[in-house]
């Protein structure tokens, strides 16, 4: 399973966009896509969903049995 920061530049630049232009269009500070990219600790969940519909995805929580099986297959 791919890390948010992971997740979110790779989706970017597949659409071939600037953290600028996709800060834009996400609606959120520069500041935001950076620390996500960036894989930092502090960040505002709801501005993280923000970006995250931009891949049509949401953060939600998982239980830890259903990752580990994840993990395994």
């Amino acid at each position: 399973m791919k890390e948010l920061s992971e997740f979110v530049k790779e989706g970017r630049k597949a659409v071939d966009l600037t953290q600028v232009e996709f800060a834009d269009r996400a609606g959120v500070a520069l500041t935001v896509i950076r620390k996500i990219e960036q894989n930092k600790t502090n960040l505002n969940l709801g501005k993280v969903n923000q970006v995250l519909e931009m891949f049509g995805h949401k953060l939600a929580p998982i239980s830890l049995k259903e990752f580990d099986a994840n993990e395994t297959s």
